[in-house]
């Protein structure tokens, strides 16, 4: 059996740091639990912009449906149901858009290529492992590397611009969340409009609104489509990602077509490896594992992310 020195020198021949990873050691020597009080963000142009407009959106469609539709109502409980009803599923929309924004995906610790690292890892003679040329890391399986988070996410579904992330193995139940409180938000904006529309026009647009007509009009046709984009875009989204997880394979992996080397989780299993735990209302709520976290910033070194 060859000796620790043989697979030494293995290291070596084959080197998992060069002069051009200039690794620094001191960047990874921080505690996990450091990590763990760190919230997770990424310095994005174009997924920060997608954030907001996506934030804007909902309050717009919030507006619309409070100060357009609702409050003019002469039907107290009308409106207080549905006032209460969109507003829960605006703000746990909201939540779960933060939650997934703010969650570390499952990113690999950069540059722990080091034959410090290999050698404690005590691997078997021939027990091949991968490194990632663009963040000098160990690869784990099923892990990919993202172009904008220059990192390697574990379990790595695909990146969104909306949510200013990646979706991988530890915030896939808040993008689930998200898509779903979304898309039921967006139902919900699409029958109130159906009845204002049928109440105006009743009324002859006289008293249906406290905006004027021409206004009225307006907004509800935005609200309207915007509800038919957002529906649209989120019933997909939801669909595909219960599907990848229930067959336990993600979106990069079904695209590549890659055999799947690991034991699949089906179905149920699936669900509880992602939600955690068996089928409760826990499961619906984003705020679950949720905690204030200290502020903590550190210097980026070719990578866009920060700790907050």
């Amino acid at each position: 059996m060859p000796s620790s020195g043989h697979r030494l020198r293995d290291v070596e021949h084959h080197p998992l740091l060069t002069e051009n990873d200039s690794y620094d050691s001191s960047s990874s020597s921080s505690s996990e639990a450091d990590v763990a009080d760190r919230v997770w963000f990424i310095h994005d142009g174009c997924g920060m912009i997608c954030a907001v407009m996506t934030w804007l959106l909902v309050i717009y469609a919030d507006f619309v449906v409070t100060f357009v539709m609702l409050l003019p109502s002469k039907d107290f409980w009308y409106s207080v149901v549905n006032g209460v009803i969109f507003n829960c599923l605006a703000v746990l929309a909201l939540s779960s858009h933060l939650r997934t924004m703010l969650t570390d995906p499952g990113a690999v610790p950069k540059g722990n290529a080091t034959k410090e690292y290999m050698e404690s890892l005590q691997l078997k003679p021939g027990e091949v492992i991968y490194k990632c040329p663009k963040c000098c890391c160990i690869k784990p399986e099923r892990a990919h590397h993202c172009s904008i988070c220059k990192r390697c996410i574990r379990k790595m579904d695909h990146h969104c611009p909306w949510v200013n992330n990646c979706v991988g193995e530890k915030n896939q139940r808040f993008f689930v969340l998200f898509t779903m409180y979304i898309a039921l938000s967006s139902v919900h904006a699409l029958i109130l409009c159906g009845l204002q529309f049928v109440s105006c026009v009743r009324g002859q647009w006289t008293e249906c609104s406290d905006f004027s007509p021409p206004i009225t009009v307006i907004l509800l046709i935005f609200l309207c489509l915007e509800g038919l984009l957002f529906f649209t875009f989120t019933a997909v989204m939801f669909g595909t990602q219960i599907h990848s997880i229930c067959n336990d394979e993600t979106e990069i992996e079904r695209l590549k077509s890659e055999k799947p080397t690991w034991e699949r989780r089906l179905r149920w299993e699936g669900m509880k490896s992602v939600f955690g735990g068996p089928p409760s209302l826990l499961w619906m709520n984003p705020f679950v594992g949720f905690r204030f976290r200290r502020l903590q910033t550190r210097p980026r070194k070719g990578g866009p992310e920060f700790s907050v």
